[in-house]
């Protein structure tokens, strides 16, 4: 058995595969968790009992740490074991960005069925396009094609009610406060089916080269 296991091993290293568990790299979050909070090893070995030389080879990963000094890290911490065992990652940095739309200064961009105000318009290389539509459009024949796009989007009912047709579901009737996320690449179409023009909150997601 210990040599089929080597075996395997062997084999996963040559073909470049990674090992279906990735190691645990508890004194690299153990490190993490105290620099986040600004604590030194006297403050941790003071909450956890546990001796600043140990804590510094866990951190270190010179030694593994017992099973009563991981109860003893987890309750000295006040964090769950979870948090403990989530492998470390690196922070992102925020660019800061931020763009204020005031209401009515989106840009404008009417259609025969739609009228779209894109949102935060002036932002580039935004991961997210959000825009407000007033659903003109009252029948589906209104429409000459599906409406599709690459990527994904998120839906909500701002005012009025609409029927959503999509092209592999029956169309779904959504009121005030109802949302959708779907797949933006299949076909979809908006109609209004309240007495005044509904409007719509949506969130998409840019396609290839946007």
């Amino acid at each position: 058995m210990a040599a089929s296991n080597d075996q395997d091993a062997a084999l996963r290293i040559a073909s470049g595969r990674k090992p279906f568990v990735e190691p645990l790299r508890l004194g690299e979050r153990l490190k993490q968790i105290r620099l986040s909070n600004q604590w030194t090893l006297g403050d941790v070995s003071a909450r956890t009992g546990l001796a600043r030389s140990t804590l510094s080879k866990i951190e270190n990963d010179q030694i593994s740490p017992t099973f009563s000094a991981v109860q003893k890290l987890i309750t000295g911490l006040g964090i769950d074991l979870p948090q403990l065992l989530t492998p470390a990652k690196s922070r992102s940095h925020s660019r800061g960005r931020r763009d204020l739309t005031p209401s009515g200064d989106g840009k404008q961009h009417p259609t025969p069925t739609y009228e779209h105000e894109l949102l935060s318009w002036q932002l580039a290389q935004k991961r997210m396009v959000p825009f407000k539509t007033i659903v003109r459009a009252r029948r589906f024949d209104e429409f000459q094609e599906w409406v599709r796009h690459a990527g994904e989007e998120f839906l909500m009912v701002l005012e009025g009610e609409i029927l959503i047709y999509t092209e592999f579901y029956e169309p779904l009737a959504m009121a005030t406060g109802d949302s959708l996320y779907f797949d933006s690449d299949m076909g979809h179409a908006l109609v209004s089916t309240s007495d005044s023009d509904a409007v719509v909150l949506s969130v998409c997601t840019p396609g290839e080269g946007d």
